[in-house]
């Protein structure tokens, strides 16, 4: 009888490597932030933004975040998880600078999260248009997602006056 083992075997590319594939060249590179930029704001879906999107952070964030969540929890909490974590660890190196507690990237981070989710359901794709467009859609939906979370943080501040 043999036994076949359902665990997946994930295999882990080095830092570098993983700064190539989604700038293009290798870490450290002059074109890198330039390519980033390039390929982050004209990505054809939200999901794809984020991708392509400071590859360094994205890099630790998938190995010690989204992959361990992933583990135990459905793709779609896992993801909304490691919003809410990167957010949180936005909110918390301003607490440091700033020297008084912030929580605003937390629930900001998380509402992106959701909206990566939500155009990744409703299959919102707009490979077809120029860079300039995909650009637009990409920073739209997070001028979106940071004016909602604006709101939320106004009504909740308001409502505990």
């Amino acid at each position: 009888m043999f036994a076949i083992s359902t665990k997946r075997r994930i295999l882990t590319i080095r830092l570098n490597q993983y700064v190539k594939k989604r700038t293009g060249v290798g870490l450290g590179d002059s074109d890198s932030l330039q390519n980033m930029l390039s390929r982050s704001l004209g990505a054809s879906t939200f999901g794809n933004f984020w991708r392509y999107w400071n590859p360094i952070w994205s890099y630790y964030l998938s190995l010690y975040v989204m992959r361990p969540l992933s583990k135990w929890l459905p793709q779609w909490l896992a993801i909304l998880m490691t919003f809410a974590v990167s957010g949180a660890l936005h909110d918390l190196a301003v607490t440091l600078i700033k020297w008084h507690l912030v929580f605003f990237f937390t629930p900001w981070f998380s509402v992106m999260g959701v909206a990566v989710l939500v155009t990744s359901k409703l299959r919102f794709n707009y490979a077809g248009f120029s860079w300039a467009i995909r650009a637009t859609f990409n920073l739209a939906i997070i001028v979106a997602c940071y004016l909602l979370t604006t709101l939320i943080d106004e009504v909740f501040v308001q409502a505990y006056r």
